[in-house]
Order: structure tokens, then sequence, then C-alpha cells
């Protein structure tokens, strides 16, 4: 007997839609991987990355966890990042974030929320730094919101500093860093306008 036979059935149902459209999709899925982005997400159950941008599976190469957060003592995000970058050849690398992020929200919030509080230690450091900003803003969803925006741009930043864009950039290889961000109250993203496609860029960026 199948546990949550309604999401079997679910599944049924999908592969029926894609191979109506396409039916030979999953023999040609199933042959090579080879999506042009990475996109870097929080893990909320709100924002599927695929759905968002109108992508079907194989188009797109996912790293989520909470928050959004690129650090660079995080096995598992820098793996994606150089298996993206060094093997897959993607180009495009998006950081979104979205709104009204409860990660962001807690990193923020004066209470303990236990072993979380130690990821989002990287969240508060961003607040500490842009705290005169931040609490000119007097609503105090609009300033989780703006707060939202900087750790986008923060973990921007963090992408470009790793080893394998670095190195990308040196070899002359094209990779652009978008900054993005989710409204889950509407669907619509919001470029941030805060790219960068190269070393010089991002030094530039960490000037200011």
């Amino acid at each position: 007997m199948k546990t949550l036979p309604q999401l079997f059935e679910n599944n049924q149902n999908w592969v029926s839609e894609i191979i109506r459209s396409d039916p030979a999709f999953f023999q040609k899925l199933s042959q090579q991987q080879a999506p042009k982005f990475l996109w870097i997400g929080c893990s909320d159950s709100r924002v599927p990355a695929n759905e968002i941008v109108g992508l079907l599976p194989g188009e797109m190469f996912v790293h989520r966890n909470v928050a959004n957060i690129v650090i660079h003592s995080d096995m598992n995000c820098l793996s994606v990042i150089q298996y993206a970058v060094e093997v897959l050849k993607i180009r495009h690398i998006i950081v979104c974030g979205h709104y009204g992020c409860g990660g962001v929200k807690a990193a923020i919030e004066n209470c303990s929320h236990g072993l979380i509080d130690n990821w989002l230690g990287h969240i508060r450091d961003i607040y500490r730094i842009r705290q005169k900003e931040l609490m000119l803003i007097v609503d105090d969803k609009k300033r989780v919101d703006r707060l939202c925006e900087l750790n986008v741009m923060e973990q921007v930043k963090n992408v470009g500093n790793t080893t394998f864009v670095r190195d990308a950039w040196a070899k002359g290889e094209s990779i652009v860093i978008h900054g993005w961000i989710y409204a889950i109250s509407n669907g619509f993203l919001k470029d941030l306008n805060f790219s960068i496609s190269s070393t010089k860029e991002l030094n530039e960026l960490e000037e200011k």
C-alpha cells in the first residue's frame, strides 16, 4: 500500500500532462543535464524556483536553504556552485530572496530560536552593519523587507567571492551573478539591479 496516495496520483497526472505536450520529454531529459541557470533561493515552500520563471525540469540547477545564504564554510552550497560553474558551465547565477522571509525576520527578533540562530547570525551581521539605514524605516514590515533585499545583495557578493567564480573570471569566462527578490503576495519577481560580472565589479561594490 502506497503512503500519501494523493501525491502519487498528482505525479501520474503531471507525467501525463508533460507527455501530452512533448512525448519525448523524459527520454531527452534522461540523456543529459544542461541547465543555463543556477538558482540559489530560500527553502520556503511558497517560492518554487522553476515555476516562478516558467522553466521546465532540466532548465535550472537549484540550491535552496533557509534565507538563501551563501557562506564560505557551507560545503553543500559550495559544491553546488562548483559543479554549476566547472561542470555544467552555467553562465547565470541567480540569488533570489523573498519579501517577508521568516529567516530574515527571525534573525532580528529579540528571542531565541534554537540551533538556527547560529545560521541566521550571518543576517544579523548584515543588520548590524546597515542598522543606521534600517532604523530610519519606521514600518516593521518594510524594515524586514529592506533587510531581505540587503541580504540578497550580500549573498551575491559572497557568490562572487567563491574561488570557483573568481577562477572562472580570471580565465575570461562569462559568469553573471544576479540579485533578485520575489513577492509572495503577488507572484512577481523584482530585479534589484545588483549584478556582478567580473572581479573588478565585485571589488568596486565591496569598496562602497
